[in-house]
């Protein structure tokens, strides 16, 4: 949040991957539940907006979170891992012209995302992060690599040991 001069994060909870089996994942109230245990409902929110947006791809989230909040200039969150599997996504062009990326890195992802298809699409459009609110384009985040999968945080959430 700092590093981007964000007023909020959301912890955008999605009934289901479409590039993941239904069995990849665990359920969307588990998942919900876990991310409001992470959430402090003020600057971190946990939201199943897309459930009630009835969107399944993050082109339509986006097209349907700017429709919605016509004032909020929304950055789209995404791990390294996204960013070399985003040509894979449903209209990935669209989503990277209606909202800036910012690019966590992910150990084990850094070399693959920087070298892959969509940053080098991207490329002329990368920018300081703090660049990004109010505009277009993608920054890479400088800041420590968490190896933790959302299986590992939803467990540390709510107590489990894995």
């Amino acid at each position: 949040m700092r590093e981007l001069g964000l007023d909020q994060v959301w912890l955008l909870v999605s009934p289901g991957n479409p590039l993941k089996s239904g069995m990849a994942m665990a359920p969307m109230d588990q998942r919900l539940a876990s991310a409001r245990g992470i959430a402090d409902g003020r600057r971190i929110v946990a939201t199943a907006i897309e459930s009630s947006l009835g969107t399944r791809f993050t082109a339509d989230t986006v097209a349907g979170l700017r429709r919605r909040f016509p004032r909020v200039r929304f950055v789209w969150l995404m791990g390294a891992d996204n960013l070399a599997q985003l040509p894979l996504w449903d209209r990935w062009r669209a989503i990277v012209h209606a909202v800036p990326l910012a690019v966590l890195p992910r150990p084990g992802e850094t070399r693959a995302a920087l070298a892959g298809r969509a940053a080098c699409v991207m490329r002329h459009g990368r920018m300081r992060p703090r660049g990004l609110v109010g505009g277009l384009g993608w920054a890479w985040l400088p800041v420590r690599e968490n190896p933790l999968s959302a299986t590992a945080l939803r467990a540390l959430s709510s107590g489990e040991r894995s």
